[in-house]
């Protein structure tokens, strides 16, 4: 198994923390509005095996330096997050990404299409989605800020209990996966980030619906719940109306971190998702296969002669 290992880049002066392990193709890995890269502790290994895999703590937050005022607008963290790709040297990378991670993911396709091959979005926050939209309302609010501040100080219980909420079956929270979520809450400035996204939400989605049709080529694989509370399944249909080259799979069951709540079986579809051959790869394959029959005929015919 290959060992996991811990780093930063630097992007912008700013320190971006990161798990990686593995070797060949690279693979992002990015967490939803409150999480890190710790919310892939069950997946890295496994998907090492073929990749070489980044677990990211998104900017301001998990382990990564927490800069005030940074802009948290999905525009210019996707474009942060090409800049981190240029940190590590990774001209292009597959993308597994979750909830506002998703909405990241998406966003920076459509802005740096060159540099993703394939996308593996678990139920991404999208403009179709108003299922949440109240308490995004509510959080918008003057008490809603306050509130939410003092999220990072409630008791463990309640933190646990929020997550379970996520989950299709609490059951099946596994031990340390509220740590992935919580840990990074307490450390100064990253309420502020999370708020900000917050803030220009509907903004955002409304960014991102503009630029979705310029992923309608982008083979992605949506991995949804059909117990999700945050991101509804219903809002799925529409998004794979815009992305052309997409395949849902839906768990039945399932909550909203399907990744964590059924590894075993996510793991496995992420990994046929990103082993099968894309069509212009087909086309590369079968031009140079072409290339050199024809050579070889020449050769023949000319010995013939």
């Amino acid at each position: 198994m290959s060992p996991i290992t811990e780093g930063f880049a630097v992007v912008d002066g700013l320190k971006v923390h990161y798990q990686r392990a593995g070797s060949g193709r690279p693979l992002l890995l990015l967490h939803g509005l409150v999480g890190s890269a710790k919310n892939w502790r069950q997946n890295i290994s496994f998907l090492a095996q073929d990749s070489e895999v980044y677990a990211v703590d998104l900017f301001n937050m998990g382990e990564s330096e927490r800069v005030p005022g940074l802009d948290a607008g999905l525009e210019a963290t996707a474009d942060r997050l090409a800049a981190y790709m240029d940190a590590l040297d990774l001209e292009e990378a597959d993308i597994a990404a979750h909830s506002h991670g998703g909405a990241v993911a998406m966003m920076f396709a459509a802005r740096h299409p060159e540099r993703v091959r394939r996308l593996i979005l678990f139920a991404p926050a999208n403009p179709f989605c108003d299922l949440g939209h109240q308490l995004i309302r509510f959080y918008q609010t003057r008490f809603g800020v306050w509130f939410a501040r003092q999220i990072p100080f409630l008791p463990r219980r309640l933190k646990a209990t929020a997550l379970s909420r996520m989950y299709g079956d609490p059951s099946r929270v596994s031990a340390g996966a509220l740590e992935g979520y919580t840990e990074g809450l307490h450390i100064p400035g990253t309420m502020d980030h999370v708020m900000q996204i917050v803030q220009r939400w509907f903004v955002d989605m409304g960014l991102l619906r503009s630029a979705l049709e310029r992923l309608a080529a982008k083979p992605t694989l949506l991995i949804w719940g059909d117990c999700d509370r945050a991101v509804g399944l219903s809002s799925a249909s529409e998004l794979q109306s815009v992305l052309l080259q997409s395949s849902l799979m839906v768990l039945p069951g399932v909550g909203h971190i399907a990744f964590e709540e059924m590894p075993e079986i996510c793991n496995q579809a992420m990994r046929e998702w990103l082993s099968k051959p894309l069509a212009s790869e087909a086309r590369v394959t079968v031009s140079r296969r072409q290339e050199r029959i024809a050579y070889e005929s020449r050769v023949i015919e000319q010995g013939a002669a």
